[in-house]
């Protein structure tokens, strides 16, 4: 059984140059754990620090409780796969496959059969004889997989493997790659920013923000119960509703619409609400929280409507997702807000109000 511990982890280039501040994290055998934030979050440093192609300023990388900090990243026995596939082009598809077994000397049998058994599971059999070049993009991800496959290491270690891909087949190869690794039963991380990527392949989510963890959990409760408004803004296409609200006794207000705020938290001034377009609806007699806007902007998402609306006495406006099939007033049209779906954030630290979290 493999462990991974970051124990931590600080990574400092230059004075005010800190890509990665204080990472902890634990990987157990058969998870996937996927890195998630924007660009500059730090999020492929880590992943280098792991590998050993970098080296920590602070911390410690550990693997089944050995400290690898001074270990080379050949003698670590992780395998990588990169944003750029990184296969040898004078090399054919079998040689690519086998590059890493051959420099630890396996032996020639040994070889063929395990780059058959891999080359077989992604359908690589019928290219082992053809160079990169003649190869799509598709094909030479699955050839940069295959490679990091048939090493059997004990962690896998993945740089935004799909990015380079059309968005058909970077919906393919993700599904090809959930199951792939579901059966390899490793430890995987996995760096992303497509979110999407990060809530169908992960067993947990990291979401990073200027190298610190911002909130490990599974992906239903990095959607659903988010720690703070960055993970609740960055998670979620279309992104949530984010609003700032005056307080008054006990209650937020939007516009006219008087929300009670959680108990607890009736002495605020000022939260910070937030809601998903998808739990917001056409309002009827029976709803608790409504808000009446203006219509300013209909996009038209083939199955539903993403419609922004203004909300008058409030500069703010909601964005919500419709049936097309349904009609409204433009001018004067009626919302309801789900009580159940709404997040409450401190407007000082931007924590979850809810979440236990100091704010």
């Amino acid at each position: 059984m493999a462990q991974l511990k970051l124990e931590n982890l600080k990574k400092q280039f230059a004075p005010n140059v800190i890509p990665v501040k204080d990472i902890s994290l634990t990987v157990n055998d058969g998870d996937f754990i996927t890195l998630l934030g924007p660009s500059g979050c730090g999020k492929s440093t880590l992943l280098r620090l792991i590998a050993g192609l970098e080296k920590p300023t602070n911390g410690k990388v550990i693997l089944d409780e050995k400290e690898l900090n001074n270990i080379p990243p050949g003698d670590r026995n992780m395998a990588m796969v990169f944003q750029s596939y990184a296969l040898y082009p004078h090399m054919s598809v079998f040689d690519n496959i086998a590059s890493a077994l051959k420099i630890r000397k396996i032996p020639p049998e040994e070889i063929k059969n395990r780059v058959s058994v891999v080359s077989s599971n992604l359908g690589l059999t019928d290219l082992l004889n053809r160079k990169p070049k003649q190869l799509s993009g598709g094909q030479r991800q699955r050839v940069a997989l295959a490679r990091a496959l048939v090493r059997k290491p004990d962690v896998f270690l993945l740089d935004e493997p799909l990015s380079n891909l059309d968005a058909l087949l970077r919906e393919k190869v993700r599904a090809e790659l959930k199951q792939l690794f579901a059966n390899q039963n490793k430890p995987v991380i996995y760096v992303t920013h497509d979110q999407t990527e990060a809530m169908t392949l992960s067993s947990k989510v990291v979401v990073l923000l200027d190298g610190l963890i911002q909130q490990i959990d599974t992906p239903d409760r990095i959607y659903n119960q988010p720690a703070n408004k960055f993970v609740a803004g960055f998670v979620g296409s279309p992104q949530m509703n984010l609003l700032n609200l005056e307080c008054k006794q006990g209650s937020a207000l939007l516009g006219e619409t008087i929300i009670p705020l959680p108990k607890g938290n009736e002495s605020l001034s000022e939260v910070d609400l937030g809601i998903r377009p998808e739990d917001i609806t056409l309002a009827t007699e029976n709803h608790k929280i409504t808000v009446t806007g203006k219509v300013l902007l209909t996009e038209n998402f083939g199955r539903e409507l993403l419609v922004s609306v203004e909300i008058p006495n409030s500069n703010h406006f909601l964005r919500i997702l419709i049936n097309p099939e349904l009609q409204w007033n433009e001018n004067n049209i009626k919302l309801a807000l789900n009580p159940n779906k709404l997040h409450w954030f401190c407007t000082n630290t931007g924590n979850s109000i809810l979440s236990g979290i100091n704010n």
